[in-house]
């Protein structure tokens, strides 16, 4: 089974050992691809993925890796995105990023604050109570804008009583799902 991804102009991509490494305007992302019987290679602006055998896994192997390589070049052009809300009823909370961390204090008034850090090559912008999580890597900006929203994760009181929060409120759609 062979899959090809076709490169835009302004995409290059290399390949070294395992790692294929893809640039763009956006940035560059670099990932692991090894499976056993798979093959990825760079040829001519394109990105062949094959498989030597032609049972189940391994072909679903490759159109893991073939969506892994599209998620890279999108992300390389376009970037990705998520946007998220603060809300809070009571207590103030202020969000900011400082040294690579996202910050969150006053969340239902506790006084020490709550911070989780930003992955990868991730910006994080905070506009009052918008927050836009961006970057050329799918995984490193939906795992940091799930970390935030998890910072402010309610465990000892009832969630229908105590909304407060910040929570994802548009995610990147892409793909056939």
């Amino acid at each position: 089974m062979i899959e090809t991804i076709e490169l835009p102009e302004d995409v290059t991509a290399a390949m070294d050992h395992l790692e294929l490494t893809v640039e763009g305007p956006e940035g560059s992302v670099t990932r692991r691809l090894w499976y056993p019987d798979v093959t990825v290679s760079v040829e001519d602006g394109t990105v062949v993925i094959e498989g030597a055998a032609e049972d189940r896994k391994t072909s679903a192997t490759v159109g893991t890796f073939a969506s892994h390589v599209r998620n890279m070049v999108h992300g390389v052009t376009e970037g990705w995105e998520y946007e998220l809300s603060v809300y809070y009823s009571h207590f103030p909370m202020q969000v900011r990023v400082e040294d690579g961390d996202v910050v969150i204090s006053n969340f239902l008034g506790e006084r020490a604050p709550r911070t989780t850090p930003v992955r990868g090559d991730t910006e994080v912008e905070v506009d009052g109570e918008e927050i836009r999580v961006r970057g050329p890597d799918k995984e490193a900006v939906g795992q940091t804008a799930a970390d935030i929203e998890q910072l402010t994760r309610v465990t000892d009181k009832d969630i229908r009583v105590f909304q407060d929060g910040v929570y994802i409120t548009s995610k990147p759609s892409r793909g056939g799902a």
